[in-house]
């Protein structure tokens, strides 16, 4: 079929018509289908429920240093747990402190801390007049929705396939004292999929901000979720690189477990220069005597090492790949060359991003949903909910089953076609 631009108001007309009858075909199946979020699938989770197994009444409780895990103390972690982190992450032990069950509590607590003590003796942000954070759009909505919650200001820097558009993050973190940091998802980004460059990761690290409590806040959710075996994307070690930049303490790193073991039943973590890691510390002993160390335990045991870890994100990744395939190769078949959207084809992560004509993202996923298909909200992927051309979407391919994928799949195209139709004809 034609590009839909190059159709006459006839064709679009007519094709408006036999569209229409499909979707009330597909609504009257009553589907209820959810891809609102990236969850891990019933299969991902049953691979690791081994993990319950590890530990039981009997087991010694100690770590290799006698570190008793039932006990209070060691607010940092197992070392055990902060080897095996630091390997997810790529960086030493020593730059890691172990948290609860997740990062985004850890990421919370940091801008939480921010407003009310300062970063490092620097003035609470609470008492300043305003307060701006950078946020690479489409992005990831938990982190916009802490920025909304604290009152912060969030600017939108433009996504490029390097990475943030950095002539403009350079622009607001060199001259302007208000922006005291930026979001990143720096590899296989949410929604994206995109990898930041080396050159991204460089010019991150030699930034020369306006202020001097501006940090990186380096959600480095997606290190080890690779797709595919033979193509695995890979960034610089932002901790180091800004150590040789001569701004050692400019970076958080976050990461966790949460969609390699459980999801809520994992562990996070936080990675900084030591200076800043005496900083969390500080709010650290304020709330918590010490994290779960039998949790961190129990992980440790179960993947034993970086082999172990590796050898559980493939099976991961032998769940995963299929339904990201199946979700492509129906947005290939169905809309390919019609010039009515575009998407992304990652190589690892959790998403799918896909760019519907200007103006017509929310009424596509009113119409999914209308019929059975929940997708993540419109404007979800862009500050206070609002996409400036409503046109951007989150596909999330992992919950659902093969078969409930397939539904879903061919229930987006469809509505995308009828919604792009409905807007030429507008026009």
């Amino acid at each position: 079929m034609k590009p839909y631009s190059e159709m006459s108001k006839e064709e679009l007309r007519a094709l408006r018509e036999e569209l229409e009858k499909q979707y009330e075909d597909v609504k009257s199946r009553g589907l209820k289908l959810d891809m609102s979020r990236g969850k891990p699938s019933v299969s991902q989770l049953d691979m690791t429920m081994g993990i319950m197994d590890v530990l039981d009444s009997h087991s010694d409780m100690r770590t290799e240093a006698g570190i008793d895990c039932r006990n209070y103390g060691n607010l940092d972690g197992i070392p055990e747990a902060k080897a095996m982190m630091g390997g997810i992450m790529g960086v030493p032990a020593e730059n890691v402190i172990i948290c609860g069950n997740g990062s985004l509590s850890v990421m919370y607590n940091a801008v939480a801390s921010s407003m009310t003590h300062g970063v490092c003796g620097c003035k609470p942000w609470g008492k300043l007049d305003q307060v701006k954070f950078l946020c690479p759009v489409p992005g990831y909505d938990r982190h916009f929705t802490i920025m909304e919650y604290f009152g912060i200001e969030m600017i939108n820097i433009p996504m490029t396939e390097q990475g943030p558009d950095m002539d403009l993050v350079e622009h607001y973190v060199n001259t302007d004292p208000a922006v005291k940091g930026i979001w990143c998802v720096p590899k296989y980004s949410n929604p994206q999929g995109i990898s930041y460059s080396d050159e991204t990761v460089r010019r991150f690290a030699a930034l020369k901000p306006a202020a001097p409590d501006f940090r990186i806040y380096w959600d480095n959710a997606y290190a080890i979720h690779h797709l595919y075996e033979d193509e695995q994307d890979e960034i610089l070690d932002i901790l180091s690189e800004c150590e040789k930049a001569g701004n050692p303490d400019m970076v958080y790193e976050f990461a966790s477990t949460s969609k390699i073991s459980f999801a809520g039943g994992g562990i996070g973590v936080v990675a900084a220069s030591l200076n800043n890691l005496q900083y969390i510390r500080k709010w650290m002993n304020v709330q918590t005597i010490g994290y779960d160390k039998v949790n961190q335990l129990r992980h440790v045991r179960f993947f034993k090492d970086m082999d172990g870890l590796k050898a559980h994100m493939r099976r991961h990744a032998d769940i995963l790949r299929p339904k990201f395939e199946a979700v492509l190769n129906v947005l290939e078949r169905e809309l390919g060359g019609l010039g009515i959207g575009s998407w992304t084809k990652p190589k690892g992560g959790y998403f799918i991003s896909f760019e519907a004509m200007d103006g017509c993202a929310r009424e596509i996923v009113a119409k999914c949903k209308e019929a059975g298909v929940i997708m993540t909200n419109a404007g979800a992927t862009y500050p206070y909910g609002k996409d400036p051309k409503d046109s951007n979407i989150r596909i999330a391919p992992t919950f659902p089953t093969p078969e409930e994928l397939a539904q879903a799949a061919d229930l987006f195209v469809l509505c995308v076609k009828l919604v792009s139709v409905c807007r030429l004809l507008d026009q």
